[in-house]
């Protein structure tokens, strides 16, 4: 059997939780799919670094553009291109142009049918849902064939804000492949990384975007103590302003950002903890990744972090709003290292015993088959 062409609209394919997942995804079906990327920000492509280079995978330069005001035009060019696909993938706000071109222009013969999937919130919607976006979501979606969120809170927001029916609304967990993270780190996968006797090492792996909120953990560890060293795995918008933090509260000589690096197993255990300073998280994979790793958490109780960590952890997840309690929380962790191995080891078994990928990836494949028409299981690479 042929592979099933798939269309992958996407808000950015930098790598983040949804584009971690994505890929993860496509490295899984393998053989089974050919994929065609799409990015509202053409250059913003560092996802794509963690795709097998076996995968069948096109990043073309001449298609219709994701971004810009809403008009029939751009709607018809975007209909045009989609009936060369067998499924669409949409993901958030940056992509619903399409999704809405795709239910305008449900008529057209030979359109594939569309699943969109949507992980959280940026910056301008951390406190209150847009209104306007509500009401296109509301009705763009119509035409979708199906919605998936990893969240409890975005189950509830596409059921009663975007007014979706259950039969359509799917919420599966992010899982990983915990196995992985039992493996001792590998040093060398970290540039510039050293620690030094008496150091506490404090990590995290975000986008730097404004909503991670990263001057914040910037200014935690700062307060925490100077045997404290920051390391920030991501890239993004956001460097400047990071590091401008770091120098302004005297911890620049104490911060490392390498950019993006892939495969967080082979280097999340060289943490002592793992943060979040997010204004707006849903079902983080990071979170995932470092509970795997065997690391305790202090974050922002933002989205499902609280209920995702293990019950010894909860109390160091704070209020996103009370930057003086998260402080407060890191400060704690860095003090006791048997506090930071309890919490750790009981994160690790939480993730061993829920987040594991099978489940997760099981879920994907009979949705996708199912809207396909066709079983993807047991995929496996040429």
């Amino acid at each position: 059997m042929k592979p099933s062409r798939i269309l992958h609209l996407h808000s950015t394919f930098n790598l983040g939780g949804k584009e971690a997942r994505a890929v993860q995804l496509m490295n899984h079906f393998a053989d089974k799919m050919e994929h065609t990327i799409l990015s509202a920000e053409p250059d913003q492509l560092s996802a794509r670094d963690a795709i097998d280079n076996r995968i069948n995978v096109r990043f073309p330069e001449n298609a219709p553009s994701l971004s810009g005001k809403p008009s029939p035009k751009r709607y018809r060019e975007l209909v045009s291109y989609f009936t060369d696909f067998d499924l669409i993938l949409s993901y958030n706000w940056g992509a619903m142009d399409g999704v809405m071109a795709r239910t305008l222009f449900s008529r057209v013969a030979g359109l594939p049918p569309l699943i969109h999937h949507e992980d959280g919130f940026n910056e301008d919607e951390r406190t209150k849902l847009n209104w306007k976006r509500n009401w296109f979501r509301k009705f763009a979606l119509g035409g979708s064939q199906a919605l998936v969120v990893p969240s409890q809170r975005l189950e509830n927001i596409a059921k009663s804000v975007w007014k979706q029916p259950d039969s359509k609304v799917h919420r599966i967990p992010n899982g990983i492949d915990v196995k992985r993270f039992d493996k001792k780190p590998q040093r060398g996968t970290l540039p510039g990384f050293k620690k030094g006797n008496d150091e506490v090492v404090v990590g995290t792996m975000a986008g730097l975007r404004a909503v991670k909120n990263l001057p914040r953990l910037v200014r935690a560890c700062a307060a925490a103590g100077d045997n404290v060293q920051l390391v920030i795995v991501g890239e993004g918008p956001e460097k400047e302003a990071i590091l401008a933090e770091a120098q302004r509260c005297g911890m620049a000589d104490r911060l490392l950002m390498p950019g993006f690096l892939p495969d967080p197993a082979r280097y999340a255990g060289l943490f002592d903890i793992f943060a979040l300073s997010s204004d707006s998280e849903q079902f983080p994979i990071s979170l995932i990744e470092a509970m795997a790793a065997g690391l305790p958490v202090a974050a922002t109780d933002v989205g499902d972090v609280k209920s995702m960590v293990c019950r010894a952890n909860e109390e160091f997840i704070t209020p996103a709003d009370d930057e003086i309690t998260f402080a407060k929380s890191l400060v704690t962790l860095v003090q006791s290292e048997q506090l930071r191995q309890n919490i750790g080891a009981q994160n690790r078994m939480k993730a061993q015993a829920e987040y594991n990928e099978s489940k997760m990836l099981g879920r994907y494949a009979m949705l996708y088959g199912y809207v396909l028409g066709r079983s993807l299981d047991r995929p496996k690479l040429a």
